[in-house]
């Protein structure tokens, strides 16, 4: 995995920019020309206060040897004692906060390379969203100070390190985030032990038990896809449950790989929230597509079964995003060095282990919610393009790659503001692969390799994540035919707030997103964590 001498060609160029902007931004003080946020606001008044260190922690997850980890170790200074819980295993504490909450939060980086926290779904300004120009080295601190603007929901954090995001996250920097508000409080839903968060990822583990990340190009271009799942750090999970009803939030901490969620017995799945908090009212669907990145918020009611019996949550098999290199699935799976994108498996298993006679209905109706239309976007007649492309054999976003602070005039999104964005693939730009002239390396491949080459990275889905405040879903449709979508466009649930979207091959979308309070840069990027790192990332710059 790399390290911080890896990284330092690129860090000397980009700290030179930063050098000049630090000036230009209050409270930042300068290390080594960087910007660094690492005194509280003494203005600032918090009413819950947060430490949260980055650093090597030995844990148990499989039988055997301990697994060494990237670990966040969380504390609290002040607020509520639910504030934080914290979890076994290696994921971060969950932060349990408030609509209308202040927050300060000091991050230290005890590890050898540099990182900085994305606080993923939260509406905050530029320098508190953990945008790469800021991360910080061994020994240094960052103080995040923001107010909850959120709505009640499930949001997430993760390190954001430019170009280490996939290895530092895969390591085990990622935590869960709630909020609550008053509405949410009046609709009397499961609580406490019965509200339960779940988040799925997928590892691969050596013979030692230590954590095995591959860097080959097929697992670059396709993502990494792990050969265990793990829940909440765990694996082989069986979860006790009473005969009653649950709220599970499922987070998809994964790198790259997509859960088709549904249940063992084939009963449907009852939606009550996505990313940006709780859905107008209960939705129902035969299964959920879960990309890197998405949450869901599910009503389970185990009413009525005897204890011992056993319910599993699954990954349903799924076709469409294969290559043709690799067939179907089994071919895939040896590419991707795990179980193979769209192979059936168990996630997670709950066992009843107690029977009772009380449970809480399902509400009809939820919460209000603000629907936008195209009556509210302000950029009539001037659709902001999200084009998804490749040449020589590097994914990019409008044509481009990242540049630490790079923007185009198409970039330039004017504060408070709605936007109407389109979001498809360039499918001019995947054919052409710049005349595949990049692929020097890889000369002695024959025409059929190249074509499936070619026809494979036509084939990727990404999750698109947009920071800053969520989006809502105007439109999704097909452009072109797609191999296997039959077995997924049931799953997506295109109503409530989001801030990640997937794209699916042949599919064009178009979001309306506010860009309110706040200027700067801020990023968007697939959240396929080895595209991102590849550079699958770019600015939009509110002014």
């Amino acid at each position: 995995m790399p390290h911080l001498e890896d990284v330092k060609r690129r860090q000397f160029l980009q700290y030179a920019v930063l050098g000049t902007m630090a000036a230009a931004l209050p409270g930042f003080t300068l290390a080594e020309d960087r910007p660094i946020n690492d005194t509280p606001d003494p203005a600032f008044k918090p009413d819950v206060e947060v430490e949260l260190t980055a650093q090597i922690a030995e844990v148990s997850i499989l039988p055997g040897a301990n697994t060494r980890v990237f670990q966040y170790q969380g504390k609290l200074l002040k607020g509520p004692s639910h504030s934080i819980k914290t979890l076994p295993g290696y994921l971060g504490p969950i932060l349990n906060l408030e609509h209308g909450q202040k927050v300060r939060i000091f991050f230290y980086n005890k590890l050898s390379e540099p990182s900085i926290v994305h606080w993923h779904g939260l509406h905050v300004p530029q320098k508190m969203d953990g945008h790469p120009m800021y991360e910080i080295y061994k020994g240094e601190r960052y103080v995040y100070e923001f107010e909850v603007e959120n709505r009640a929901g499930t949001n997430w954090y993760h390190s954001h390190t430019h170009e280490m995001t996939a290895t530092q996250v895969y390591q085990g920097l990622a935590g869960l985030i709630t909020v609550t508000d008053a509405e949410e409080k009046k609709l009397g839903l499961p609580s406490g032990e019965y509200d339960l968060s779940l988040v799925i990822q997928d590892r691969r583990f050596t013979a030692g038990n230590q954590f095995q990340y591959g860097h080959g190009m097929h697992q670059r271009m396709m993502g990494f896809h792990g050969d265990t799942i793990l829940v909440n750090g765990q694996a082989n999970s069986t979860i006790p449950v009473k005969s009653r009803a649950y709220r599970l939030r499922l987070l998809n901490g994964s790198n790259a790989r997509i859960y088709k969620l549904g249940w063992d017995g084939g009963a449907p799945l009852t939606a009550i929230g996505t990313h940006g908090g709780l859905l107008e009212k209960p939705e129902t669907l035969p299964y959920i597509m879960l990309a890197p990145a998405e949450r869901v918020e599910l009503w389970v009611d185990f009413s009525g079964r005897k204890p011992g019996t056993e319910l599993t949550l699954q990954s349903l098999e799924y076709q469409g995003v294969m290559s043709p290199m690799g067939g179907r699935r089994g071919g895939m799976g040896m590419m991707t060095g795990g179980l193979a994108p769209g192979a059936l498996f168990p996630i997670v298993k709950f066992q009843i282990t107690e029977q009772v006679s009380d449970s809480p209905s399902l509400p009809n109706q939820l919460v209000s919610m603000r629907r936008l239309t195209e009556k509210d976007i302000s950029n009539v007649g001037k659709t902001v393009p999200i084009a998804i492309g490749m040449r020589r054999m590097s994914f990019q976003l409008n044509g481009r790659t990242f540049g630490m602070q790079k923007h185009m005039d198409v970039e330039k999104i004017p504060v408070n503001t709605i936007q109407k964005i389109r979001i498809f693939h360039d499918n001019q730009m995947m054919g052409g692969m710049g005349g595949m002239g990049g692929m020097g390396g890889m000369g002695g491949m024959g025409g059929g390799m190249r074509g499936g080459m070619m026809g494979m990275m036509g084939n990727i889905p990404h999750p698109i994540h947009l920071h800053g405040q969520q989006f809502q879903i105007l439109s999704r449709k097909q452009t072109r035919q797609s191999d296997g979508y039959d077995t997924v466009k049931n799953g997506f649930i295109n109503s409530g707030w989001k801030d990640t979207v997937l794209v699916m091959p042949g599919e064009e979308i178009e979001i309306l997103k506010p860009f309110e309070d706040f200027t700067g840069l801020f990023l968007y990027h697939c959240h396929n964590l080895e595209h991102e790192d590849m550079g699958m990332m770019r600015n939009f710059y509110v002014e």
